[in-house]
């Protein structure tokens, strides 16, 4: 009979796929290391369990153990199949920008969740990585993982990530193309591909708000680089000392919007389900495009799967607050829909201002035309309304007749973009748009940079 002793020795040997669509703008060979085909759903398995076992070889970690870590949530996944198969308990520390996926399907596997604030620094208390070093110092039997710093990360990389793609291209990769969060992948896969072929050139990807790219250039950790992103899985506002900046020849940073963008056509276009790392990849490589030939053999690794963010980058309502979603604006009618069946909020001339600023919260709204006998005579944003509040609180009982602005422009549902951002400006903050039979609706300054950005 074949068959394997337990879960983690289906670790690793994952397909080499080549992409067709995706990538026709470029001339090489692109094959994707598709890490999904992991137990855990990531390339993180590998360094999880190699992780433990070290630690084990180490006396670092004793029997009934706790393991302790701070992970974006598949590290957590590896490490969970490893502390199932091995009997130890474990703790994740994450941070509130990663997926409600992650976190859920680390519960549903036994491990402990401690969810962490993303917008602190990285010495703060509050931050993951802090919180990841004090519960490990309180933690009885406990062992603090620390993939950042591990070098069992990337020995897991030289080992078996490198070879596998040497052997899968039979030798002609030229190129390896990963995500840099901890290092890990591309420090111990790019140093095993280089000691076979010096030539091979290892590009990394990295976001924007993650110090990376700026360092590898000039050797200086510029804290004006650091501000919160969306992505997740690569990135950082620390120097984990897996990253070996010595076998990395070239970052590229990729926006929140790209990689979420690429994320989703990946599904589309190549039938690859998988997680935003892969999405910033891809737009990565994409955008180094004249840097290969023809000849070239190029080597992306996907890093996760893509049910992490089922809610997240797959789901439309998401992409569409944060402008990620390309709707394909032409006029007024389709920004317009991007509202659905809500109907527009208006307050007569002779109600009170308080009646406006219960509803702007009710709403949830900036702008409300004023309408007098069926007509809009005026309009109040909420600017200006509070500006007029602060210089005399008395006026909330007054009627909007006294403090409304002029009417919105009015334009039909054929008007181009173009044309509505004409009419808005700094005095201007919307249009009203006449969907005929008598309705009508508004388009905002934030409808229009959505539809422009």
């Amino acid at each position: 009979m074949k068959y394997y002793n337990n879960i983690l020795e289906t670790i690793g040997n994952t397909p080499l796929v080549r992409l067709n669509k995706i990538t026709k703008e470029i001339k090489a060979t692109v094959l994707a290391k598709i890490e999904t085909t992991n137990p855990g759903n990531s390339v993180k398995d590998r360094m999880a369990l190699k992780m433990v076992e070290e630690a084990e070889a180490q006396g670092l970690i004793k029997p009934g153990g706790t393991v302790i870590e701070g992970t974006s949530g598949n590290t957590g996944m590896g490490l969970a199949l490893a502390c199932i198969a091995k009997g130890y308990k474990l703790i994740c520390v994450l941070s509130d920008k990663q997926s409600k996926e992650k976190m859920d399907i680390l519960r549903a596997v036994g491990a402990e969740v401690v969810v962490c604030p993303t917008a602190v620094e990285p010495d703060d208390p509050r931050s993951y990585y802090s919180v990841s070093k004090r519960l490990a110092e309180e933690t009885p039997n406990s062992w603090y993982v620390n993939q950042y710093d591990n070098p069992a990360n990337s020995l897991a990389h030289y080992e078996q990530t490198g070879p596998e793609i040497w052997e899968q291209t039979e030798g002609k990769i030229t190129h390896f193309v990963v995500g840099v969060g901890t290092g890990g992948t591309i420090s111990g896969t790019g140093k095993f591909l280089k000691e076979q072929n010096p030539t091979i050139q290892n590009l990394g990807i990295d976001t924007y708000g993650s110090v990376f790219k700026k360092y590898h250039e000039t050797g200086i950790f510029d804290e004006n680089e650091i501000y919160p992103y969306i992505t997740e899985g690569i990135g950082e506002d620390i120097l984990p000392k897996n990253v070996d900046f010595s076998v990395i020849d070239y970052f590229e940073k990729v926006t929140d919007k790209d990689a979420a963008v690429m994320t989703r056509r990946l599904a589309r276009e190549e039938g690859i389900f998988v997680g935003n790392s892969a999405g910033s990849a891809i737009a990565g490589l994409l955008q180094m495009k004249d840097r290969f030939k023809e000849d070239d053999v190029i080597v992306v690794l996907f890093h996760d799967h893509g049910s992490r963010y089922v809610g997240k980058m797959f789901n439309d309502d998401w992409m569409r607050e944060r402008g990620f979603l390309d709707e394909g604006f032409k006029n007024a009618a389709d920004l317009v829909a991007q509202h659905g069946e809500h109907k527009l909020v208006t307050c007569g001339s002779e109600e009170l201002v308080s009646h406006a600023v219960a509803k702007m919260k009710a709403y949830n709204i900036s702008q409300i035309p004023i309408t007098k006998d069926g007509k809009f005579v005026g309009v109040v944003d909420d600017a200006k309304l509070y500006q007029d509040i602060i210089e005399d609180s008395t006026i909330v009982d007054k009627p909007l007749v006294q403090v409304m602005q002029e009417a919105l422009p009015v334009l039909n549902a054929n008007a181009t973009v173009e044309e509505i951002s004409k009419h808005i400006d700094r005095q201007t903050p919307a249009v009203l748009i006449d969907l005929g039979n008598e309705t009508f609706h508004i388009v905002t300054r934030h409808d229009l940079i959505n539809a422009i950005a």
